[in-house]
């Protein structure tokens, strides 16, 4: 019976991961083939349709919720680890991550074999926020808890000071906490581009990490239910509250709009680079409350996105390189040549990307359905490879 559980535990995460895996792809479909991916903001009121809105603003869920699940999985590590064994494993993985993100990952975004710009996103962090984990796991549980609650809760008073009239930040403070796509040159016209603050986010996935106590043999499936329920409820009541006092929380108030449904979008439209509070805030609350519906609920759909789950970063990697392949295509079928994208890489960062071309929303939901599709027997048969060969250490790095 408490196999049982254990594995109903274990699949609730990797469905919700899952989810998420495949509403990320949705937001790349988009960025590559979008007719105005490269012209407007899908979250710009004044331009954007409500279609379009919730297509980008439903994938908000997707890093955060991954980071925050990543700490969970570390917490059950540290059960059959010793703390000096995960710190190690935790600190050598998050450099792999890094290293990974500045050259297999940038090239897949970009295709250029130059590497003109060096994309600092979401691998990136999660790679730097393992390592301080790593360094973190010798200290105390409660320490970690404080830590994280004090980056989650507090980086947003650094918003006054970005705020304040002539300040400039710098390659470390963007690093740290702005991290708004700041531009920072390397060496000649080599560039780095800073996407994912560490503060914020390294303090998200400590919070994951702390409340991956509450799906260990300690907690039974009901008590878990019920705090997570509470946790995750009370993160959307805060959202709510802070957010309509409108002081707190978020650097882009909201304001009232052309209509109530559009005041209403000002409302939830928070701020991801950097994720601010209120972002954090209905992210994970609604995240909590999925997993415990989705302990509850196991059938041929939830095993399959456990399996995108079980094989995220595998299928992340694959997602960015497929569906830049799929951009390729459509660049030269509309009889653009090579040329024409490397002078527009100074435009848009990435080769065979032509700003004002692409498809309707329609169009990018066909995209997105195909990836998924091309993409399951793949991850289906890593995921068997790894449960069958789980003997060979490398597969703990991918």
């Amino acid at each position: 019976m408490q196999t049982k559980t254990i594995q109903k535990r274990i699949l609730s995460i990797d469905i919700l991961r899952g989810i998420v895996m495949v509403l990320m792809a949705l937001d790349h479909v988009r960025d590559y083939f979008h007719i105005t991916a490269w012209t407007d903001n899908p979250l710009n009121l004044d331009t954007t349709t409500p279609a379009l809105f919730f297509t980008r603003w439903i994938t908000h869920f997707c890093a955060p919720t991954f980071v925050f699940l990543s700490g969970v999985s570390i917490y059950l590590q540290s059960l059959r680890k010793t703390k000096n064994e995960l710190s190690l494993f935790l600190m050598k993985r998050g450099l792999w991550l890094v290293f990974l993100e500045v050259t297999v990952i940038s090239f897949a975004w970009s295709y250029n074999p130059n590497y003109n710009f060096i994309f600092l996103q979401v691998i990136w962090v999660i790679g730097i926020s393992m390592f301080l984990l790593g360094l973190l796991i010798q200290t105390s549980y409660k320490f970690i808890l404080g830590l994280g609650l004090l980056f989650v809760f507090g980086h947003n008073l650094l918003d006054f000071v970005e705020a304040a009239d002539g300040y400039t930040p710098t390659f470390m403070w963007d690093v740290l906490h702005h991290g708004n796509f700041a531009f920072y040159t390397i060496w000649g016209s080599h560039k780095a581009v800073v996407f994912y603050p560490i503060i914020p986010w390294s303090g998200l996935m400590m919070l994951g990490y702390c409340a991956g106590i509450f799906f260990t043999s300690q907690y039974s499936a009901e008590q878990r239910a019920k705090i997570l329920t509470r946790i995750g409820t009370g993160l959307l009541l805060l959202f709510v509250v802070v957010r309509y006092i409108n002081v707190y929380g978020d650097p882009v108030k909201w304001s009232a709009q052309k209509t109530s449904f559009y005041t209403f979008l000002s409302f939830i439209n928070v701020h991801k680079y950097p994720p601010s509070l209120m972002y954090m805030c209905v992210t994970i609350g609604i995240g909590l409350l999925a997993l415990v519906l989705l302990e509850k609920v196991e059938n041929g759909f939830t095993r399959i996105l456990s399996i995108f789950g079980r094989t995220a970063f595998f299928y992340y990697i694959l997602h960015l390189y497929l569906i830049h392949l799929f951009a390729t295509i459509y660049f030269y079928a509309n009889g653009h040549s090579v040329s024409e994208s490397i002078t527009n890489i100074q435009k848009n960062l990435w080769y065979f990307i032509t700003p004002g071309e692409g498809f309707g929303l329609l169009g990018v939901y066909c995209v997105w359905i195909s990836v998924i599709i091309i993409l399951f027997p793949l991850c289906k048969k890593y995921d068997s490879y790894k449960q069958s060969h789980k003997e060979k250490w490398w597969l703990n790095y991918l």
